[in-house]
């Protein structure tokens, strides 16, 4: 039987029905976008999510039920905290995005504690200190896949997967190798530091397993799988054991990769650059991999179109770029917001190189989606250096991935196989997966992954000048030293 995916992204929620094909139907989708009251400031209305994440799971299932199970999945470290009692959140959800913490983390770190304004603690913490100073309330914590699942279970559920759980900074160390294979749990030390009342902590649970009924659904079906965004694009493009990786890419990019039950030595940011996480949890053992961060990446293709008029849509780049063979000796850096693996340099900023007098429209798109291809070959690089071991093939969904111009130049790039996921969103695939497995709609890991049927399998058939790449990057980097002076 098939399986309901609810997968609430930054930017609006999904609700999709998930054939035993892995066929996506009964598709149906709402925008909601976050509200930016002040620079750097990230939140969202949480009873407005709850409402839309009902409004488009019930239209699925009336297009497409019923199902054996659902499946959640999720803007990873978002932050709500609401009411035990009441389900009102207390106030706006705090976004990943989200950096009014900032100063607060830079004062732990100089205490030695190794937290940065994306992860959940800080969030919570100053939802606690704005709601609650006193910690006296009967309040509830949770990241997005939490407080869908109180919504859907009208508050009997009241969980997180191990994938979301790791990226709070509150759970206890990855273990070293050669200890428990056990997931994650909740750090008592971090807890009494941040006086942050366990109680109001949510249980940590498997990815994939049967967790109790979604009764505020038609027909109560049961909740049976929950995972972070890029952990279930991972799973939906059948990298579910080591070889291949998978790059998202979106308004960013994020390479995943798994690596199996041994989690890394490093528990923060390995020599490469990346960092370790729990890909997901299966029968009380958690199975481990690394992923890489590209700050932005369709960003840059929506500055060509929105603010400079290069291009009238975003699908045009591919068109344009086409017009030219190659960008004439242009690099573009797509450092819009810094960049992450391998450098982590937030001062850094975009920069363009080896202009003259002929470079047209059509190198200066070629360079902009050849300069993001560029970073896709730094994640690769970075992880293999992390993994200890090199990668096969690189799996890539996203809204990027319908551009044949720059999945060409990701080949070039990396100079290894790209394949094109089957659908643009591989994220509703893998909750789909992770539940289904639950429900017995695939039987094994093994059925995972031999679903994946790649759209397109795209080949080298140039290789980009890499040397020149990195004499660009040098001349992006610390452009506002205050920035790159950060460590997170």
């Amino acid at each position: 039987m098939s399986i309901l995916v609810i997968d609430v992204g930054t930017s609006g929620v999904r609700a999709a029905v998930v054939t035993p094909d892995a066929e996506v139907t009964a598709e149906h989708y709402r925008e909601l976008l976050p509200d930016s009251p002040a620079g750097g400031l990230v939140e969202f209305d949480a009873a407005a999510m709850a409402t839309v994440v009902m409004e488009v799971a019930q239209q699925a299932l009336a297009d497409g039920g019923p199902v054996a199970g659902v499946g959640v999945t999720n803007q990873r470290a978002s932050t709500v905290v609401w009411d035990r009692a009441t389900s009102v959140p207390v106030g706006p959800a705090l976004g990943w995005q989200d950096l009014r913490t900032l100063g607060d983390c830079l004062a732990w770190r100089a205490e030695g504690l190794a937290v940065a304004p994306n992860h959940s603690a800080t969030k919570l913490v100053h939802l606690l200190d704005a709601h609650d100073p006193d910690r006296t309330r009967d309040l509830c914590f949770g990241t997005v896949d939490t407080w869908v699942a109180w919504v859907l279970s009208e508050g009997a559920l009241h969980v997180t997967d191990a994938s979301n759980a790791a990226i709070t900074a509150l759970t206890a160390p990855l273990r070293t190798p050669g200890g428990d294979t056990g997931i994650l749990g909740w750090d008592a030390a971090l807890l009494e530091r941040f006086r942050i009342p366990e109680a109001m902590l949510p249980t940590i649970v498997d990815s994939t397993g049967a967790l109790g009924p979604a009764s505020a659904l038609p027909g109560a079906p049961p909740i049976c799988g929950l995972a972070g965004d890029q952990q279930a694009s991972m799973i939906g493009q059948g990298v579910v054991s080591p070889g291949p990786a998978k790059i998202t890419f979106g308004t960013g990019g994020m390479l995943d990769l798994v690596l199996g039950p041994e989690p890394p030595a490093f528990t923060e940011r390995g020599a490469g650059g990346t960092f370790p996480i729990v890909a997901w949890s299966d029968g009380g053992r958690a199975t481990y991999g690394l992923e890489g961060v590209m700050l932005s990446a369709g960003t840059n293709v929506e500055w060509l179109r929105d603010d400079l008029g290069v291009i009238p849509t975003a699908a045009a780049s591919h068109e344009v770029a086409a017009g030219c063979e190659d960008t004439g000796g242009v690099v573009y850096v797509p450092a819009l917001l810094g960049l992450g693996t391998p450098h982590w340099d937030y001062g850094a900023r975009g920069t363009m190189v080896g202009l003259t007098r002929g470079t047209g429209r059509a190198e200066l798109v070629r360079a902009v989606l050849e300069g993001v291809a560029h970073r896709g070959a730094d994640l690769v690089e970075a992880a293999e250096t992390d993994a200890g071991r090199p990668i096969e093939a690189v799996r890539i969904d996203g809204g990027m991935s319908d551009n044949a111009t720059f999945v060409q130049a990701v080949a070039n790039a990396t100079q290894r196989p790209v394949e094109v996921a089957p659908v643009t969103e591989a994220t509703t695939l893998g909750a789909a997966f992770l539940a289904g497995l639950a429900a017995g709609t695939w039987g094994s890991w093994d059925d995972v992954a031999a679903s994946w049927r790649p759209r397109a399998r795209v080949e080298p058939t140039a290789r980009l000048d890499r040397d020149r790449w990195q004499a660009a990057v040098a001349a992006a980097g610390e452009w506002i030293p205050e920035l790159s002076s950060l460590d997170f």
